[in-house]
């Protein structure tokens, strides 16, 4: 069996990996081994020429990091990366802040990396390049003569064609994802974004077989929804300790988890929940939201925003709504272990889930998984969210734009009868038990060998006809 090399921004280091990524990838690579690639910040670089990548033991496969200094740190991740792709590919490029040295220091920090890298690498290893940090890792890996199958995977979503009009780079954009064999996507909607980017930038050709041809390269496409391992938190959701009472005066408990990032749609819930209690007075509605918003890239000044918004807006529900005993909204903006948040999720009767843009949103799955199937809550999600391409015979869709369409929502989700919650339910677990994290794992890679074969097939047959 080949050896699986996975490479993504963030090694996992210590017993409690977190992040979406991470903990998808996490279980596999403990189960079968392998090497796993990435980088971590360090006060400086010693020596004149590039470092070798410092070992990490303690886990079932092996861990290397390559060391990024401050400076790299702030032009490749807060900068290139943070400050340019992730507004880009979520549809604000009104919110790119580009500012000089970025893309050259996002650029050799991947070039680096394969540098360092391809001295571990063997010949028959899968390589799993993964999210937006490191596009062009398999073009420079390929300069550096890697034969190997590569994939990536993108966990965010991929933006239309005049959204990478924005970027001043955008032919080598286009070029990064040539190296690869497989590009895996969240949703089929991506999928069309990056078939059209490529046929109206690139002038690509679209192959009968779904495959694109750009520049003499194949590229196949495809959409691998990322799952979770759903069975396991159910069993952590049954297990969670009890927990106190969140209101001492509220009938129902709505909560909402996410990192605070404007691409959530945090402020838009809020005020669909405002819309909501100015329409509905009577104490039977009474609703505790719980958010919880753990933050994330503070130095940069559209997050800022974002927590200054979320704050004054929720200090302006309470105001006008709150009674006492009761406070509509509780604000927690911190981190909650993993296990607490399964336990969290099974008592809430609701879970809003409102991304503006979302590439998958695992959120919305841990709530269903987590749920008790003889009395489950009721998901209100984003028709934005990657999420509702599986989810929606369940989940009541909304539209995050809409303070009126998500104060609908509540509605329906608070006044929802047992028999239809069982029914919703149970059509999203058989859809989250079946899509798992296993599953993910393992279509991707299986379509990735054959998406390898398939491309050196093509290229041996051109390059006999001359092409």
């Amino acid at each position: 069996m080949p050896r699986l090399v996975v490479f993504s921004n963030r090694v996992p280091l210590g017993d409690k990996p977190s992040g979406g990524l991470v903990v998808a990838l996490n279980d596999t690579m403990a189960s079968q081994g392998g090497l796993w690639i990435g980088t971590e910040t360090v006060k400086e670089r010693s020596g004149n020429g590039p470092d070798a990548l410092v070992n990490h033991p303690g886990a079932t496969f092996e861990r290397l990091a390559m060391g990024l200094t401050p400076e790299e740190q702030d032009g490749y991740y807060l900068g290139y990366s943070n400050s340019v792709l992730w507004p880009l590919f979520h549809g604000r490029a009104d919110l790119l802040s580009v500012s000089v040295g970025q893309f050259t220091t996002y650029t050799s920090v991947n070039r680096r990396l394969a540098e360092l890298s391809a001295p571990h690498l063997r010949p028959d290893d899968t390589i799993w390049i993964h999210d937006y940090h490191l596009i062009p890792l398999a073009h420079e890996l390929r300069k550096l003569g890697v034969r190997n199958p590569i994939g990536f995977f993108l966990h965010i979503p991929f933006p239309v064609a005049n959204g990478i009009r924005a970027l001043s780079d955008n032919a080598e954009f286009l070029d990064w994802f040539s190296a690869y064999d497989l590009v895996g996507l969240q949703t089929q909607r991506d999928v069309a974004n990056f078939i059209g980017a490529f046929r109206t930038l690139g002038r690509a050709e679209l192959l009968s077989d779904g495959r694109l041809r750009f520049n003499n390269d194949f590229i196949q496409v495809a959409s691998f929804p990322i799952g979770i391992d759903a069975t396991g938190f159910r069993t952590a959701a049954e297990q969670a300790p009890e927990l106190p009472e969140i209101t001492t005066s509220a009938q129902k408990v709505m909560i909402g988890v996410d990192r605070l990032d404007y691409s959530k749609g945090l402020p838009h819930r809020l005020r669909g929940f405002q819309a909501f209690l100015r329409e509905r007075h009577a104490e039977a509605d009474r609703i505790a939201f719980l958010q919880i918003a753990p933050p994330t890239r503070e130095d940069v000044q559209a997050y800022k925003d974002i927590r200054r918004d979320l704050e004054q807006l929720s200090g302006e529900v309470n105001g006008e709504f709150g009674d006492i005993g009761y406070m509509p909204v509780q604000y927690i903006h911190r981190s909650i272990p993993r296990a607490r948040l399964a336990g969290l999720f099974r008592r809430a009767d609701i879970a809003l889930v409102t991304p503006l843009n979302d590439g998958m949103n695992l959120v919305a799955k841990e709530y269903v998984a987590a749920q008790d199937e003889a009395d489950p809550g009721v998901l209100i999600l984003s028709r934005f969210a990657g999420a509702a391409e599986q989810l929606a015979e369940g989940a009541l869709l909304i539209n995050p734009y809409d303070a009126a369409s998500i104060a609908d929502g509540i509605t329906r989700a608070v006044t929802m009868p047992l028999d239809e919650r069982r029914t919703r339910h149970a059509a999203m677990w058989s859809e989250i038990a079946r899509h798992d994290n296993d599953w993910w794992t393992a279509t991707f890679l299986q379509s990735l060998a054959r998406a390898a074969a398939s491309r050196r097939t093509s290229e041996s047959f051109f390059a006999v006809a001359g092409e």
